[in-house]
């Protein structure tokens, strides 16, 4: 193939990567939206209630992310189907992904309602902190079964190729939150001091919930989120070829097999990932206000840029997908190596943004000097690792789309709590009589070695994966 016409192709595809990712990005950061929400406007009721929410969200947030990892192991199994020209195959699937959801979503629920005390009783979370967390886990725990719904049809949506709905219901769902959060956590009162004595009267009287409000709205916008989706995938016309089948199936132990052996593996990838940061965030909690703060600061920052290279990932799972389902397997593996030279490019703007813009990202966060000033150190430390970051969240992605996600599981334990938060640990404590530990940038050196290693063995791993000896063929 000539330079010319693989650059072609390259564009070419890297148009139709584009057009699948933008969507994928704009449904993260709408979900991430709702998070950031939640935690803003219970911040301007008292410092116990963003206690209470924060605390709150740290339990029930990972389980909803292994959750959502399991789930996600549909959009390769559909996309397949939907390359193969077999959309018979479609609901089957789609059905059995729901029975999965339902269960993850209920269990997830208990699990949050029974273990948060415990919990907060060994984190030695205050008393006067503990009960509004634990009203508002309750609350919470209504929506986990809608939210696994939800995202079940997100993942088949994606899978088909239509990534639109994700960005539709997603903002849908950050707009029913952030009404729901004004109304019931500052209820009648808070309402009345921002829009004046004008409101009608029902909602002039409704009492200020605070930490139990923002739980039920939380819950609503699942609820509304799920429901919302469920109702458009039954109407929408981009659905109907994959309408063919029983309009409801009970379960099937092989199909529910197939996308736990796919799923299970990314929730377990996603979790130990999320786990990572949760237990650094412990480490340094001795390290003072300062240090926890741009910490928290720095990776919130670089963790909203990540979800370029993320949604790039998870466009590739479709592509490629869709690719061998059609038996088009050499192209399967341009699009795969394509999406990684994709995602070294975002990880050029993504460094770009850091080191130019991360003074003024960090000013929005917070007015201290002494925070501000370690906060944008850290970012231009994010800076060193984004390329890697990017390289492994697209490789990933890559094979996701190959089902082949039990590597992805193997690599990500190693490389995350072995490597990053062993290295990280080494270096941020140092060594008595040796070396002085290098305290935060220690860690962050950790998570530079960690997501290097990752991308290295990923790369590895999709350079075998990917290898076919089919004649070329270039597909749509």
């Amino acid at each position: 193939m000539s330079m010319s016409r693989r650059a072609r192709l390259s564009r070419i595809e890297a148009g139709r990567l584009a057009r699948l990712a933008l969507p994928i990005l704009g449904a993260q950061l709408a979900q991430i939206g709702m998070g950031t929400v939640d935690v803003a406007m219970a911040g301007h009721v008292d410092a116990t209630t963003l206690a209470a929410v924060s605390v709150g969200s740290s339990v029930w947030i990972p389980l909803v992310v292994f959750m959502v990892g399991t789930l996600m192991g549909l959009t390769p199994i559909v996309a397949q189907h939907a390359g193969a020209r077999r959309p018979e195959l479609i609901r089957p699937a789609v059905h059995q992904a729901l029975w999965v959801a339902l269960v993850l979503g209920m269990a997830s629920a208990l699990a949050i309602v029974y273990a948060g005390p415990p919990i907060f009783a060994l984190m030695d979370v205050p008393a006067a902190v503990a009960a509004p967390a634990t009203i508002y886990l309750d609350a919470v725990a209504f929506g986990l079964p809608a939210i696994a719904i939800y995202e079940t049809l997100r993942f088949f949506s994606d899978g088909i190729g239509h990534t639109r709905a994700s960005l539709i219901f997603a903002v849908f769902g950050l707009a029913v939150n952030i009404v729901a959060d004004g109304v019931l956590i500052f209820g009648g009162p808070g309402l009345t001091s921002l829009f004046g004595p004008g409101l009608p009267t029902w909602l002039a009287n409704l009492p200020a919930l605070g930490a139990l409000g923002c739980g039920i709205a939380t819950a609503i916008s699942m609820a509304l989120m799920a429901l919302a989706l469920f109702v458009y995938t039954r109407r929408a016309a981009v659905y109907a070829p994959s309408r063919t089948g029983p309009a409801w199936s009970a379960p099937a132990p092989a199909l529910i097999a197939e996308q736990l052996r796919i799923g299970f593996p990314v929730g377990v990838s996603i979790f130990a990932e999320v786990s990572l940061f949760t237990a650094i965030a412990l480490f340094l909690a001795g390290y003072g206000e300062v240090v926890i703060s741009a910490h928290t600061v720095a990776l919130n920052f670089s963790s909203v840029l990540f979800m370029l290279p993320l949604s790039l990932g998870m466009a590739l799972t479709v592509r490629i997908g869709q690719a061998r389902g059609r038996g088009k397997y050499r192209h399967a593996r341009f699009v795969a190596w394509n999406g990684v030279a994709c995602a070294l490019g975002v990880a050029v703007l993504i460094d770009a943004i850091l080191i130019f813009g991360g003074p003024y990202a960090v000013a929005l966060y917070t007015d201290e000097p002494a925070v501000q000033a370690l906060a944008i150190n850290l970012l231009l430390v994010a800076a060193l690792y984004q390329f890697s970051d990017a390289a492994q969240a697209a490789i990933a992605g890559a094979l996701r789309g190959y089902k082949d996600t039990r590597i992805i599981m193997a690599v990500t334990l190693f490389a995350y709590w072995v490597v990053g938060l062993g290295t990280g640990y080494g270096l941020g404590e140092g060594w008595p009589g040796v070396f002085p530990g290098l305290g935060v940038y220690g860690y962050w050196i950790g998570l530079i070695a960690g997501l290097s290693v990752a991308a290295i063995l990923l790369g590895w791993r999709l350079r075998h994966t990917a290898d076919v000896t089919r004649p070329p063929e270039i597909g749509r």
